[in-house]
Formats: C-alpha cells, sequence, structure tokens
C-alpha cells in the first residue's frame, strides 16, 4: 500500500509566473552533490542563481566543515584553553539550537562529540583497522562536553575550557538547504526542490499544477513486511533522513553504525534503522533525525508526540523490517 503525506496547515502556494520557465541546478559540496528544481520567469540569470547557492554552500562549508582544518569550526576546536572565539553569524545560528536541543534531549543529540566521531573513524581521519579500545574512548569522553558549552548569542561568541572538539556535520547539511531557500526566496523564484545529500526541502507547484512530490528514503525491505513506500508533498516543508544503513564501517564482521551515542562512547546499538523527520526548517529535521537515532523507537517516539513532530521510524527485528508513526505524522496521513 502507499502512504501519501500531505501536510496541514499550510500556505496556498504562490501563482507561477505566466511565463514560468523550469530550471535545474546542481553542483558539489561537503563532500556530497547538491541539486536545485526551480520554476521561475524567463528572464531569470540561470548563471547568477547557480553562483549564489554555491557561494551560500561554500560558506556553510568554510564555516562548519570538520574536513577544512582552516574552517571556522575547526579553528574553534583548536584554540587554546579558556578563550572565547569568535563565530560567524551563520555558525552562530546553528550553534543555537544545536546546543538547544544537546540540552532538550539530555545529550541524545550532542554536537561535542567530536572526540569520539574522531575515534571511530566517522570525521576527517583515516579509518582505524581496528575497533577503539575501552581506554580510548573513555579518554575521549572525559573533559568538557555538550554540558560546558557557554554560548554568548549576543556577542556571537563561545568558550573554549580546552579540548572541546565539536562536530556539526548533523545539522550543517540541513541548514546548508535552509540557506539555499532563503537565497531563492530573495530571489523571488515561487517554486522550488532542494536536495543536499539526500536532505530536501520544497515550496510552491510544478507547472503541471502538482506538488513537489518526493520519495522517503528507507532500507529496502521485503514487500511482505510491514514497510510501505511513502511520498511526501514538498511545501513549505522540509525531510531529513537518519539511516544507520548508509554509513558504517564493518571491523571483523561486524557492523558499525556512524551514528554515536555519547554517553556510552560507542556507536548506537538499537534496532532503528532509520528515522525521517518532518518540519519547516531544514536543520530542524537533521538534528531531530540524528537525536531519535540514539535516543531509540519508544523513546523518540515519546519526544516526536509531545513536541509534536512528524517522524516514521523504521526497525529492524531480526530480518524483519515494521514502522511506527508519530501522532504528527499520522495527521498528514491520507490512505
Amino acid at each position: 500500500m502507499r502512504h501519501v503525506y500531505i501536510p496541514t496547515q499550510i500556505t496556498e502556494p504562490d501563482a507561477l509566473p505566466s511565463d514560468a520557465r523550469q530550471c535545474h541546478l546542481q553542483g558539489s559540496t561537503m563532500g556530497t552533490t547538491w541539486s536545485v528544481q526551480l520554476i521561475g520567469h524567463q528572464g531569470i540569470s540561470i548563471d547568477f542563481l547557480q553562483q549564489g547557492l554555491q557561494e551560500k554552500l561554500d560558506q556553510v562549508n568554510r564555516q562548519m566543515s570538520t574536513w577544512d582544518s582552516q574552517s571556522d569550526l575547526c579553528r574553534y576546536n583548536q584554540a587554546p584553553p579558556n578563550t572565547w572565539q569568535e563565530l560567524p553569524e551563520e555558525c552562530c545560528q546553528v550553534l543555537d539550537y544545536a546546543i538547544y536541543l544537546a540540552r532538550q534531549t539530555t545529550g541524545a543529540y550532542d554536537p561535542a562529540a567530536g572526540k569520539l566521531v574522531n575515534l571511530w573513524g566517522f570525521g576527517p581521519q583515516p579509518r582505524p583497522s581496528s575497533l577503539p579500545n575501552q581506554d580510548h574512548i573513555s579518554q575521549a569522553m572525559s573533559g568538557p562536553g555538550w554540558r560546558d558549552l557557554q554560548f554568548d548569542r549576543h556577542e556571537r561568541r563561545l568558550w573554549q575550557p580546552g579540548g572541546l572538539t565539536l562536530d556539526l556535520s548533523s545539522i550543517a547539511k540541513g541548514y546548508a538547504v535552509d540557506q539555499l531557500a532563503r537565497f531563492l526566496e530573495a530571489q523571488h523564484v515561487p517554486s522550488y526542490l532542494i536536495e543536499v545529500g539526500g536532505e530536501l526541502r520544497g515550496r510552491g507547484i510544478r507547472q503541471d499544477q502538482s506538488p513537489w512530490w518526493v520519495r522517503i528514503e528507507q532500507p529496502d525491505a521485503p514487500s511482505t513486511d510491514d514497510v510501505s513506500e511513502h511520498l511526501v508533498a514538498l511545501h513549505d516543508l522540509s525531510i531529513a533522513t537518519s539511516g544507520n544503513y548508509r554509513q558504517f564501517i564493518d571491523v571483523d564482521g561486524r557492523r558499525y553504525a556512524h551514528t554515536i551515542d555519547s554517553s556510552t562512547g560507542y556507536p548506537v546499538l538499537n534496532n532503528l534503522v532509520s528515522v525521517s523527520v518532518l518540519h519547516p526548517e531544514c536543520m530542524v529535521a537533521d538534528a531531530l533525525a540524528t537525536a531519535f537515532t540514539v535516543m531509540g523507537d519508544q523513546r523518540a517516539l515519546a519526544y516526536a508526540n509531545e513536541h509534536n513532530i512528524a517522524a516514521l521510524f523504521v526497525l529492524q527485528t531480526d530480518h524483519t523490517f515494521s514502522e511506527i508513526r508519530s501522532h504528527a505524522l499520522l495527521a498528514m496521513l491520507d490512505e
């Protein structure tokens, strides 16, 4: 059976210009690809839009990349102990929400898990040929963490207590999607579908008056399992998916997921294989999908229901897949 999710309480799409034309732009960023399908008037400059979109993505990368040693994030991570470090406005916007969510989820979302991410081989350093031992894990977990993040939003600065290592990979991509959306709206583009490394945001309608339909990414499951194909109509809505089947390492015949639970120091070990979150802001959806993966299905479902978050959870028990939908997602469901 196919389930179709149509968001409720959305604004009516803007009317398309009478001389509407559809364009497809694309490029590379953050070790992945991006694409934008948009509909604008005939006189719109494709070169200007291509350049502007790429500049927005490059800006996010310059500020928040863990792979670029010259980024603002790496500069903070390498800063001397007991110093305030000034950060750009865009980076502060991401940090503001990241710290809020860390406190809301009691560290299930942890922007300060950079040492553990690197230790397990999911950062810029080469992946280890063997698993880290308990001493290395304990050492990475020692010292300052997310509870020690002192953020002066007014002065746009963050306290470096010494050895605190930020990693914003699980939120920066979603924020980049939002930045592209803001750029397009500033250029009066009435309709678009943005995708950066699998995270999406849409607005408006296509030339045939249909919405921007996208299929929720999820692991391959046998047709006999309780997992269905899902389509989402994206208008003023974003979707982000965290899937431990996508990024992992295999060591000694065992698979370790890329999502780290900083409360244990190990990759998450639960039966959640995929979490998709729908939200107007892709940054929020991106971070929540990671937090829910760490929480596990029951705690994540309770959080989603309490905070009215639309979320789809795909679980695997032995070789059988099933799914759970939050109340907010069920309210969108049209079967």
